[in-house]
């Protein structure tokens, strides 16, 4: 009540007063708006439910978008081209019931995975096959003599010797059960040293050195970029072990299964939602409604907005898997999580197919009780034929020498920060290639155009268009200016809890003529208006030819702000390391919250009750034509034209992800071009580029055999932005 009486009393004090040189605020002196995403930002330790689709069509709708969240995140969207692997296996070793051999590979040309081979001794045709991501410890995870004395007492283990080196142990036994079984090295453990251990795993600072548009590592801004990320470089490296896994004669491809514990089962969960390959699963430890995994490797921008490991894991469905809980951020599975996924089961007809057994009296573990659970659920559906319950046996531990890959005759390839940049760069230009060649020739290339990259940039921006009855409009105030009407209004998004103060002006002296221009500028709301508190010239230009205009303060814009100053760094999650996948693997960065501040705006315009747009135009000022340009690649034909003061920006120029215009993946998929592109063949206007129109522009409007709807107008943008309103108008 309040609030509604503030503003009221705001509303009386503008239809009493002039108007203030900035133009109106909306809601009353020292008030921000409502809006949720001014409170704390979700870190890794939220709280993440999985809410089941009532029905299986909707879950396979959702599904879908999920599986390409999941590779557009990782770098995956389109999939890589598979090179050659190049695999080499040595140094075979021999054990009762399995022998074990070194391998290593290139997942990508110059850059190897590391691993070991393990196969059943007296195997005869084509066996299954288990891929192990190891997690952290690495694959060569040593409890020590004092510590397994109380796993021993536990329970945890059983035997003295190979309970010790428990992934290995879990290797072991696979193989004894007849299945051909590859562990490899996460990067920065035991042979995988090419990235290494500190920057994969323990990184805590950007390193400016690392952070170039010429040379760039891992976790730095230009990465996020170009959607470059330890996660992402292993989520490959395990759909490259797949390919390694098949391409053995051995091996039958059809009968598959994957398993890893804690970073190891973030791994499972990942190659299980978007490799079809696996007919099995044991993804142990990270299956939680909790903690989502604490480190680099487990994290990456966009990866888990609006989602969590347990509606991940879902998606392999409904394929059989199994997991635990444990005293650990799991321990609560039984009650959060597995019921749901049993539900989401159900909608197969398989609802047996998911297991979860509590182990809460054990702390975080894979150990040998929980690995007793994966062999008879891999027995049964590997169809091992074994008797179950599967036991695990002792056997003598590897020395060194046999578990070590490379030695003199396979000596090590080239690592550190040198090799770190030419991998990135090389992985960029491999990127771009495939990018480049999806850029339509022809009208027909543009539907594979638009749902590859198109598809990824919304992936990016996360959100489409809102209904129009999910927007609330609360009146502020109405003056009658003369020749023009202005309004000032609140407006909610009630779905998601976000709210923005806005202004309009609706044509007297003209006859309305069904255009809407929506008018984004860098500065709010206030840079709708000139110093003199009238609206600026293009804007009465635009309300004198009979177009009504719309603006509005984006998110940390106007008043948004406390202080009146603009935003130059964005807010981050509590994590003290500095890394965009910790705060943006779990919210939404400000450029794609103002984006989707713009669609609110749009769609408000399109559908409102009052007088209905038969048109809608975007103009994008003061360094907001970026926005312009994203939303316009997520609407497309929403949007009739559109104004975009570039002022020469491109994505790659920003040096933090903590500036307001960082968006992951926009180099990758082409940067503003790229995005610009996506709204080939409708009109566009570029107000301020400092040379032709960029190739890609020129490229998809010709293609589509509209290259004159591209009007490139150098000089100040102001004078651009004047320039372009009898195009606006239709004159």
């Amino acid at each position: 009540m309040a609030t509604r009486i503030s503003v009221l009393l705001l509303a009386s004090l503008l239809l009493a007063s002039p108007l203030p040189a900035a133009g109106p605020r909306v809601l009353p002196e020292g008030k921000r708006p409502a809006d949720a995403r001014l409170e704390p930002q979700k870190d890794l330790n939220a709280y993440f439910p999985f809410v089941v689709p009532e029905t299986l069509p909707e879950w396979k709708s959702r599904a879908r978008e999920l599986r390409q969240r999941v590779l557009v995140s990782t770098g995956l969207w389109p999939m890589p081209q598979r090179t050659p692997l190049k695999p080499v296996i040595h140094g075979k070793v021999a054990r009762p019931g399995f022998t074990v051999e070194k391998v290593y590979f290139e997942s990508l040309p110059g850059y190897f995975v590391t691993g070991l081979l393990f196969r059943p001794a007296d195997s005869k045709g084509k066996s299954p096959a288990v891929l192990c991501p190891h997690g952290h410890g690495g694959r060569l995870q040593d409890y020590g003599a004092e510590k397994m004395k109380a796993l021993l007492a536990s329970g945890a283990e059983k035997y003295e010797k190979s309970g010790r080196f428990p992934k290995l142990a879990r290797c072991a036994q696979l193989a004894r059960m007849g299945c051909v079984t590859f562990i490899f090295d996460m990067e920065g453990y035991a042979d995988s040293q090419q990235i290494g251990y500190q920057v994969a795993h323990r990184l805590t600072k950007q390193r400016p050195e690392m952070n170039s548009p010429d040379g760039w590592g891992f976790i730095s801004t230009q990465a996020e970029l170009r959607l470059q990320s330890i996660m992402g470089l292993q989520t490959w490296n395990s759909i490259r072990c797949l390919d390694f896994l098949e391409s053995l004669p051995d091996v039958d491809p059809k009968r598959i299964g994957v398993t890893g514990g804690s970073g190891g089962g973030t791994q499972t969960i990942l190659l299980g939602a978007i490799d079809p390959r696996p007919v099995v699963a044991f993804p142990n430890g990270m299956v939680s409604t909790s903690m989502q995994g604490g480190c680099t490797c487990e994290n990456c921008c966009l990866l888990r907005i609006g989602t969590g490991n347990v509606e991940l894991t879902a998606l392999f469905a409904p394929r059989p898997q199994g997991m635990t809980a444990a005293n650990d951020w799991t321990k609560e599975m039984m009650t959060k999580g597995y019921p749901q996924l049993q539900q989401l089961y159900a909608l197969y007809g398989s609802r047996e197919d998911v297991l979860c057994r509590s182990l809460v009296h054990f702390p975080h573990n894979y150990n040998y009780v929980t690995r007793g659970i994966m062999y008879n659920l891999f027995n049964r559906h590997l169809k091992l034929g074994l008797d179950e319950p599967v036991i695990e046996t002792d056997y003598e531990p590897l020395t060194k020498e046999e578990y070590t890959v490379w030695n003199t005759e396979h000596p090590a390839p080239p690592k550190g920060a040198e090799f770190e940049k030419r991998l990135t760069r090389s992985m960029s230009r491999q990127s771009r290639a495939q990018v480049a060649a999806l850029v339509p020739q022809q009208r027909e290339d543009m539907t594979i155009y638009r749902g590859i990259v198109g598809g990824a940039v919304s992936t990016l921006i996360g959100r489409g268009l809102p209904k129009a009855d999910q927007i609330q409009r609360t009146k502020v105030a109405k003056h009658d200016r003369g020749d023009f009407l202005e309004f000032a209004d609140i407006l909610r998004l009630t779905k998601h809890g976000e709210e923005l103060p806005i202004v309009s002006f609706y044509p007297k002296k003209t006859a309305y003529n069904g255009l809407a221009v929506v008018w984004v500028d860098g500065n709010g709301k206030s840079g709708l208006y000139g110093e003199d508190g009238r609206p600026r010239p293009a804007v009465q230009q635009l309300l004198d030819g009979g177009a009504a205009v719309l603006g509005a303060d984006l998110l940390y814009q106007g008043e948004f702000l406390i202080d009146g100053k603009s935003l130059e760094t964005t807010p981050k999650v509590g994590n003290p390391r500095e890394f965009a996948g910790f705060t943006f693997g779990y919210n939404h960065t400000v450029f794609a919250s103002r984006v989707h501040d713009i669609l609110t705006l749009l769609a408000f315009a399109k559908g409102h009750e009052e007088e209905r747009a038969g048109a809608v135009a975007l103009v994008g000022t003061g360094g907001a034509g970026p926005l312009v340009a994203a939303t316009r690649a997520v609407t497309q034909d929403l949007v009739d034209k559109a104004v975009v003061g570039t002022g020469g920006f491109r994505f790659v120029d920003v040096k933090s992800y903590r500036d307001p215009r960082f968006l992951p993946g926009a180099v990758k998929y082409g940067d503003l071009p790229g995005l610009l592109s996506l709204a080939a063949p409708l009109p566009l206007w570029l107000a301020g580029e400092k040379g032709q129109v960029p190739k890609r522009i020129q490229t998809t409007y010709a293609a589509m055999k509209r290259p004159k709807y591209v009007v490139s107008r150098k000089g100040p943008e102001r004078e651009a932005v004047l320039a372009a309103v009898p195009w606006l108008l239709g004159n």
